[in-house]
Formats: structure tokens, sequence, C-alpha cells
């Protein structure tokens, strides 16, 4: 295991020689420098992960010094430490960046102390860095069609401002993964991403999860709670399934996206939050609005910047390419091999209409994974193991559900066939000219 490294810079060899030692016997690696320009080396050429820094050094000084380190590696922890310490200059170092400030003579049990918090504070924000590169990577649109650059540029252009967007698209289409990507592309990304399913919570529960709750404020209220708009703040707040909310509480979000402001349930003091709101929904929200299920002006408020994602069946030569981003991510997860699916596999995946959309996709392929034992899955693997009793539900209209499983249907009696067309047109009692166009509209590959 490496040792942390901590650089020592002052002008009095006694102290360089009494940090030197305690932190070496501390099990620290240190470096002794006596001024800042011997110290600017250090740190470009070493990388140490600390440095304790003498306000006052011939030559260019302690602060000066700072400035520059703080150009080289902003993440560098440095602690100041003088003997001539006054509140002024403290300000000053902490204003450019100084973890902390020590006042000479050092007590050297509070010298390590600040030390190893600062240590642990760096190694957790390297920590989350990382994380949130994980998370980034995990929240990837896969895709070339012409469908999705459109998609990737719309939200680009949305993610740099700080308007209202409203995700459009059926369910499984990627909504969430929308809404993650417009959040990590704004200024807001170090700040909160807040989920809410507006669907699958209780009606009577959902106030108390946007706006929070004071304790004792209803039956079961045993203790003060903050809401999703409070989590949210200076952040983003994904609202899903925006369609599927009440009447009541609409006007209230609409209340809280004009004012910014709100109360908890049961409380009476104004909370004031900075809030930026995307929504989804896989309904008309311009029918909703005409039915009377949805505030017209709630639906303008939300409507600023309106973003379609494409079915699947829409875009169907990205599968390969979702294909091959699932099957690597399930190796990774199962620990195994990636796999590969044969060629005849590969067709029958771009055939199928997907009413469940990238949902079922990866739901297929994760279940191939898991119950294929061959590198390879085959034809026989992906039908053997296909519930072509797709989800027709999951579809918003009756024209959709009814294509999805027209074609679903026709593919199943291809298959019985021998993907024989003529045989098939005859079984079906429908004209052969008929049955090869419907095969050209849905996309359906005949190995």
């Amino acid at each position: 295991m490496s040792k942390d490294v901590v650089l020592i810079v002052d002008d009095e060899e006694g102290i360089r020689g009494t940090l030197s030692g305690i932190f070496a016997d501390e099990g620290f690696e240190p470096f002794t420098v006596a001024s800042g320009e011997d110290a600017i080396r250090v740190v470009r050429e070493a990388s140490p992960d600390i440095v304790l820094l003498d306000v006052w050094l011939s030559g260019m000084d302690g602060i000066q010094t700072m400035e520059e380190l703080r150009e080289i590696d902003r993440e560098l922890p440095i602690i100041m430490i003088s003997g001539h310490a006054n509140v002024e200059l403290a300000v000053k170092a902490t204003k450019i960046g100084a973890y902390d400030f020590l006042e000479k003579p050092l007590s050297m049990e509070k010298v390590l102390l600040t030390v190893n918090r600062a240590l642990e504070k760096r190694n957790l924000e390297i920590e989350n860095k990382a994380l949130r590169q994980n998370l980034i990577k995990q929240w990837k649109l896969v895709g070339d069609s012409p469908k999705i650059w459109q998609l990737k540029k719309e939200i680009d252009m949305a993610a740099a401002s700080n308007g209202r967007v409203l995700i459009l698209g059926e369910s499984g289409s990627g909504k969430e993964l929308v809404g993650h990507l417009l959040h990590e592309g704004s200024s807001r990304a170090d700040k909160s991403f807040i989920e809410v399913n507006c669907a699958a919570i209780p009606q009577e529960l959902i106030e108390s999860e946007l706006f929070g709750h004071e304790k004792g404020s209803f039956t079961g209220a045993f203790e003060k709670k903050k809401g999703k708009f409070e989590l949210a703040d200076g952040g983003t707040l994904f609202l899903d399934e925006i369609g599927d909310m009440s009447l009541q509480t609409q006007s209230k979000v609409l209340r809280v996206i004009e004012t910014q402001e709100f109360q908890r349930v049961g409380g009476s003091k104004n909370i004031k939050v900075d809030v930026r709101i995307i929504s989804a929904t896989n309904k008309d929200l311009k029918e909703e609005v005409s039915k009377g299920q949805f505030r017209e002006d709630l639906f303008f408020r939300l409507n600023v910047i309106p973003i379609k994602i494409p079915a699947l069946r829409e875009r169907t030569e990205d599968i390969p390419s979702l294909v091959k981003h699932f099957l690597d991510m399930f190796a990774v997860e199962y620990k195994q091999q990636s796999k590969e699916v044969s060629s005849e596999t590969m067709n029958a995946l771009m055939s199928h209409s997907w009413p469940g959309n990238i949902r079922e996709l990866k739901n297929v392929l994760e279940r191939l994974v898991i119950m294929t034992p061959s590198k390879t899955i085959t034809h026989g693997d992906f039908f053997a193991f296909d519930s072509s009793g797709a989800d027709y539900f999951s579809c918003s209209k009756l024209k959709e559900a009814r294509e999805a499983f027209e074609k679903d249907f026709i593919i199943a009696k291809l298959k019985e066939n021998a993907w024989n067309i003529s045989k098939t047109a005859e079984l079906l009692d429908m004209e052969r000219s008929n049955l090869h166009r419907k095969i050209k509209v849905y996309n359906i590959k005949i190995p």
C-alpha cells in the first residue's frame, strides 16, 4: 500500500526536521523544501497528497505560493502555518483555498489531526468523482441512427439551459435516461437529481412526498420530513409519469413552479428553493387537457422544451449497438465472459416489434445471458425463451398494440412454416403479395 506524500514548506530547518520525523513515524512519506519556488517544482514533479505551507518565506511568500499551487492542482489540500497569524491573513488564505490555518508553535497532535481530516476529505472527493464518472457512463444514449443523433443534439442544447423540459415517449423508451443526461449536461450536475414517480405514489401521500411534512401533521407523521422539492434544491427534480398526477396536486406544483416557494404539509413557514423541473409522460397531455384531466396552465409551464423519444421500432438500426451494450453490461454484472448473438438471432431481434421498447429488449437479453450456457446465443435460444406474449398493454394507443400483435403473430406463423411465405400466406388466408407488404412494413427479417 502506497504512503501518502506530505510536502513541508518552511524556511526554518528545525521545523522541517521535526515535522519530517513525525510524519515519517506516522507512516507518511515526507518531502521538505525551504522556498515557494522549490514547492512549485516538487508539486509539478512529485504530485504530493497534501502540503503544509508556511506563510512567511524568503522570496515568494506563502500566499503567492499557494496561488501558484492552486493553478497546478485545484484539488490539492493546503494547510497554512504561521508564527505571526492574524484574522485578516487567515481569511485571505481560506478564500484562496487553504484547507486550514495553523499557528506556531505547532501542536503536533493538532497538525496530525488536521492532515488526516484533509486527506479523508480529499479521498472522499476523489471517490465521489469516480462514482459520478461511473454514473455518467451508466446513463449512456446508445445508437447512431438519425433519430438518435437528433435526440442527442436536442439533449445537448436543452441541457445547457435552465428551461423546463417535457420528455415524451412510450413506456420503456428511455425517458428516465434522457432526464439523467439533461441533468449531467447542465450547470447543476454537481447537485442532486431527485426522481418522483407520480404514478407509483398513492394520492394521499404524494403531497407529503413532494413538499415534505411537519411532525404530527397527520397520522403516521412521527417526525419532520423533507420533501423532494427541498431535497432537489440547487439541482433537478424529475417528475416521471406527470400525466398521472391528480388535479389537486397539479395546482400545488404549478404554484411552486411560479413562486419557487412552498410549505410542508402541516407547516406554516414558506420554504424557498431553486429547482429545475424535468417531467416525463407516455400520455398525450394535449388530449388530457381537452378531457379536463390535466391543467392547461401547468402543461404550458412544463412544456417549455419538448423532447420526443422515438420508439425502438422506429430505429431498429440501433438494435445491434444496444444488444452489444447490454451483453457487455450483463457480463460485468454477472462476472462472466461477454456473450455474442448469432446472425440469425440478431435478425430475429431486429424483426421483433418491441412494444415494451428498450426495457423489453434489456429484459430479454438479461434472461438470455442468464439462461444460455454457451458463449453464443443462437436462434433456438432466443425462441426458447422468447415470451412473445409481449407487453402489449405498454402501448399507449390501440393501433400500436394491434400492429405489435400483428407483427408478432406473422413472425410466429412464419416460424411454424419454416419461413415459407407462400405456405404462411395460405394458412393466414391472405394474398401472398399482401403478406410480402406486411413483412416489408414491419421490417421482418427472413432468415
